[in-house]
């Protein structure tokens, strides 16, 4: 074998795991109720699991930081897409967030090819001196993974195996999962499937689980499909983060994970960069802190929005105009800001995180290189998008939702 490479699945690659794409994403808030009515009623998540995180504080603690209930949420059929926590008890109970008080995301979640490049990457990131979190199994979700920090604290998991959700809607019960581990497993491990079957022997009921369930009802035609709102969330991501010192965050996204840098921009005078896991032109996106009051953002966080994909253009035109009709704050900022991707529109969260709604980005192609600026023309004020929009090479290409829309 070549030195300084390592056999991923039998290609030779200088890390001994491959990202492959944006698995989940996750953030603190302060009022976790709110934010599932955000999430759930108005933007469709169906709830996977709870968890509680009481057992973190003595009992006298616990009542002076609110919930300590987070919650699992899925838009397609894996365990979780999108994660929410009580951001008041986790800074009080956990000491990486009492370090980064600025941190209002729980994590970054990258997919990797199998377990043994879990196993293996962590090996990897230990030997070179880097700071691990954790590692293990998560519990509910069943990913294999491990999770290191990046220079400003946020926490990045890379990880294997999620559990899917099938038709009936039910996620695993917790008598399945029998053991709860702390680090990577020797391999080789059991198959998902034969710990199924041992549940079963064991006369576990597999449709004890929590069952996610859509309370809106189902009054829009989307496509052909009547849902409880005229759109669906088709795919997650990108992020953007506000980072202290970008060539840091650059070495650690690109030279650590492995990232690609698709292209940098300079706006006003400020430097940012854009990072793939895929065929997208970025699922990440590094801003420099300096740039967050200048946009107009709260200082109070480091995240500057999560994406969520739709299924298409007349999706996103429907989503603004009913989350306007919530009472939702929807807004745009510079597109400047954002290469790769034409029109979207920002929602504002109950605790004051942006999410990106979009149709589209563009899909980077065997050789690299991005779609040359300025050949999609300029993006008119959301006042006067049209109603339809000519079709570019690469539109509803990449990674596509899979199953129903329910």
């Amino acid at each position: 074998m070549e030195e300084g490479f390592f056999s991923v699945g039998g290609v030779l690659m200088p890390r001994p795991f491959k990202v492959r794409r944006l698995g989940h994403f996750g953030i603190n808030v302060p009022d976790v109720d709110a934010a599932l009515d955000f999430y759930c009623r108005l933007l469709g998540y169906k709830i996977s699991d709870p968890i509680d995180f009481s057992s973190r504080l003595p009992p006298q603690e616990r009542d002076r930081y609110g919930s300590t209930v987070g919650y699992f949420l899925r838009h397609g059929t894996e365990h979780h897409s999108f994660v929410i926590f009580p951001g008041r008890f986790l800074h009080a109970s956990n000491p990486h967030y009492q370090h980064h008080p600025e941190l209002t995301t729980n994590q970054f979640t990258w997919q990797v090819g199998s377990l043994k490049e879990v196993v293996n990457g962590l090996q990897w990131f230990q030997d070179r001196g880097k700071k691990i979190v954790r590692s293990g199994r998560d519990v509910p979700g069943s990913n294999w993974h491990f999770y290191a920090p990046d220079p400003d604290g946020h926490v990045n998991e890379l990880f294997y195996g999620i559990e899917q959700i099938g038709w009936s809607g039910h996620a695993k019960p917790l008598q399945v999962h029998r053991l709860r581990h702390e680090k990577p497993p020797h391999l080789p491990f059991r198959s998902e499937q034969s710990e199924v079957d041992a549940a079963l022997a064991a006369a576990s009921r597999l449709d004890a689980g929590q069952r996610g369930v859509d309370a809106a009802p189902e009054i829009h035609d989307v496509d052909g499909i009547l849902l409880g709102r005229p759109f669906k969330v088709a795919r997650i991501g990108p992020i953007r983060i506000f980072v202290r010192d970008l060539e840091q965050a650059l070495r650690f996204y690109r030279d650590d994970l492995g990232m690609a840098v698709t292209e940098e921009i300079d706006y006003r005078g400020h430097r940012c960069a854009f990072l793939r896991a895929n065929t997208e032109h970025h699922s990440l996106a590094l801003y420099p802190l300096a740039l967050r009051q200048e946009l107009g953002f709260e200082t109070g966080s480091t995240l500057m929005s999560f994406g969520m994909q739709l299924g298409s253009y007349a999706q996103l035109r429907d989503a603004v105009a009913f989350l306007r009709g919530q009472g939702v704050a929807v807004f745009t900022l510079p597109p400047a800001l954002f290469p790769g991707m034409d029109y979207c529109a920002f929602a504002r969260d109950p605790a004051g995180h942006a999410i990106q709604l979009y149709y589209r980005m563009d899909q980077i192609g065997w050789d690299g290189q991005p779609r040359p600026r300025g050949t999609t023309g300029p993006i008119p004020d959301i006042r006067d998008w049209p109603d339809t929009v000519s079709a570019t090479s690469d539109v509803y290409q990449g990674e596509i939702f899979l199953g129903p829309m329910n």
